[in-house]
């Protein structure tokens, strides 16, 4: 539920996100200045942070301090994870289509699957194996890439969607094991936090003036902060407090069926018989990846911090 609810999030995000890229609120209407990808990733977690470090620092306090040790995991899963993982994200869409970056990003299944087998932290189970595979071909499916020549290579691109792909890997395992000895809220505060003041000195402040953005544009971004990042990270780290990375990576393939369906709804596109069935292998692939091991008698392995 608390995946599905950030999936959900992330959708209504992703077809925001387009106006970031094409200058338009919607087909014909609002007219918004195209924001760099540097700037959506760095307002994303700047804005979640100021709106979430007041409340809980006054709710909260001391009850948020955490040993060193983990201070500095949680600001690398925030700079490594959290903040690669959204611009990598964004420049793929930049460089090639947002088709691509999709389906680049949603191999993160793969490399989980592929490090937590290594690491011996799970079997490569007939169930898992087939749940990542029909993950991934059902988010194909989606977002139209089969059949429609939507596919756009590019070099720089392509390199950007991988970097996010292992971002978002990285933030689903190590989140997993931060988020089994700390609060969501803790974990979020900073996350953001390290994030923010990471971009702050790749892009400092004169720099983000500069730019000349309309009221409307930081309007804009402040809501798109909210609805990709506050809103959707708190949900989807409750999630992972209670499932493992790769069952909770295979129910994030969501997201590009909410975009899909939102993008169905509110701008009218048609959804196409190719990508109604990768909808269907995708929500097949998350009821498989839930199921348990019975007949292996398998054991859900614990997972360790990340060194």
């Amino acid at each position: 539920m608390y995946i599905a609810s950030a999936t959900f999030l992330w959708g209504i995000a992703a077809t925001l996100g387009r106006a970031a890229f094409t200058g338009r609120l919607f087909p014909s209407a609002w007219a918004l200045d195209a924001i760099d990808p540097l700037i959506l990733s760095q307002s994303r977690v700047s804005f979640s942070f100021l709106a979430l470090g007041p409340l809980l620092l006054a709710q909260r306090g001391r009850a948020l301090r955490v040993p060193p040790r983990d201070f500095g995991r949680i600001c690398l899963l925030g700079v490594l994870g959290v903040a690669a993982s959204n611009y990598f994200y964004y420049v793929a869409i930049q460089k090639t289509n947002v088709a691509t970056a999709i389906i680049l990003q949603y191999t993160a299944p793969v490399l989980v699957l592929v490090y937590m087998v290594t690491r011996g932290l799970q079997k490569a189970t007939v169930s898992r194996v087939s749940a990542v595979l029909l993950a991934v071909l059902g988010c194909t499916l989606v977002i139209g890439i089969v059949g429609s020549g939507g596919f756009r290579l590019n070099p720089a691109g392509v390199i950007a969607g991988l970097f996010a792909a292992f971002s978002f890997a990285f933030y689903n395992v190590g989140g997993h094991s931060l988020l089994a000895r700390y609060d969501r809220w803790t974990v979020l505060l900073y996350t953001t936090f390290s994030a923010g003041v990471f971009w702050l000195g790749v892009n400092p402040p004169w720099k983000i003036l500069a730019a000349h953005y309309s009221a409307f544009a930081w309007i804009f971004l402040l809501l798109f902060s909210l609805v990709s990042v506050l809103g959707p990270f708190s949900f989807y780290f409750a999630g992972l407090q209670h499932l493992e990375p790769t069952r909770a990576i295979v129910a994030s393939c969501l997201e590009p069926v909410f975009s899909i369906v939102i993008a169905a709804v509110a701008l009218g596109e048609l959804l196409r018989p190719l990508q109604t069935l990768g909808i269907v292998l995708v929500l097949a692939a998350i009821v498989l990846v839930q199921l348990p091991e019975l007949r292996a008698g398998e054991e859900v392995a614990v997972v360790e911090p990340i060194e």
